[in-house]
């Protein structure tokens, strides 16, 4: 049966003396010792407060709507409501939500399914505590991770999709702006970094969307990430080997 829990968590004091800005969290995992795992990691962060959590997809999809996280830590096999379908809605519902998947499930198909989404980072249960620790906090500053085989199955899909030789298409420095773009750089940021114009940075930005038929800064990071100009945990790759 699955245990349903909802255990709003304050601030603490010293996160309020500092004035704090707290981060409010949502757990959604159907194994109880994971779900409380994942909550005890996230309540060690001075700037995240868990406001629910849940075992069950449907139950934690009501939660999300009833507290507005601003992150949302999700497994895939859930019962009543699975995981992707979660995130397929509250995505519809707001695009800006980030949403980690820790979940064991890594099939293409799956990784595709939830790229489609927009999710924000992705990590295996197979991973280290560390690498948890790591993906909690880039995606919950809104930033992307993915964890190395999800990597390997992004690119895959973009290989048998066609997409294998569009990183050719690009010039250097468009390169070099997809990869500012990815690392959460703005027009204005670019085109100081760069020494070109606003507007200049702005039609690169749309060229390069074109030309690589993508449609949102998360869908060109993804690519990014997925052709190794940036690096899934938040750095920059742009020296490694293609």
């Amino acid at each position: 049966m699955t245990q349903l829990l909802d255990a709003p968590k304050s601030a603490t004091n010293s996160a309020a003396e500092l004035n704090i800005e707290m981060k409010k969290v949502i757990v959604i995992e159907d194994q109880t010792i994971m779900r409380d795992l994942i909550c005890q990691l996230v309540e060690s962060y001075e700037n995240m407060e868990i406001i629910a959590q849940s075992g069950d997809g449907a139950e934690g999809y009501e939660l999300c709507l009833e507290h507005m996280p601003d992150l949302v830590i999700l497994d895939i096999m859930l019962p009543n409501l699975n995981g992707s379908e979660v995130l397929r809605r509250l995505k519809a519902k707001n695009p800006k939500i980030n949403i980690l998947v820790f979940s064991a499930a890594s099939s293409n198909s799956m990784v595709n399914r939830l790229l489609k989404s927009g999710v924000t980072g992705y990590i295996e249960k197979d991973a280290g505590l560390a690498e948890l620790e790591k993906a909690i906090d880039l995606v919950a500053d809104g930033r992307s991770y993915f964890s190395p085989r999800v990597v390997d199955a992004m690119r895959e899909l973009m290989v048998s999709g066609g997409q294998d030789d569009s990183l050719e298409s690009l010039t250097t420095r468009e390169r070099e702006i997809v990869q500012l773009i990815a690392e959460s750089y703005s027009n204005k940021e670019i085109a100081a970094k760069l020494g070109m114009s606003v507007r200049t940075a702005d039609t690169h930005r749309t060229n390069i969307m074109k030309k690589l038929d993508l449609h949102d800064v998360a869908a060109l990071t993804r690519w990014a990430i997925a052709n190794k100009l940036v690096d899934p945990a938040g750095g920059d790759m742009s020296t490694a080997e293609l």
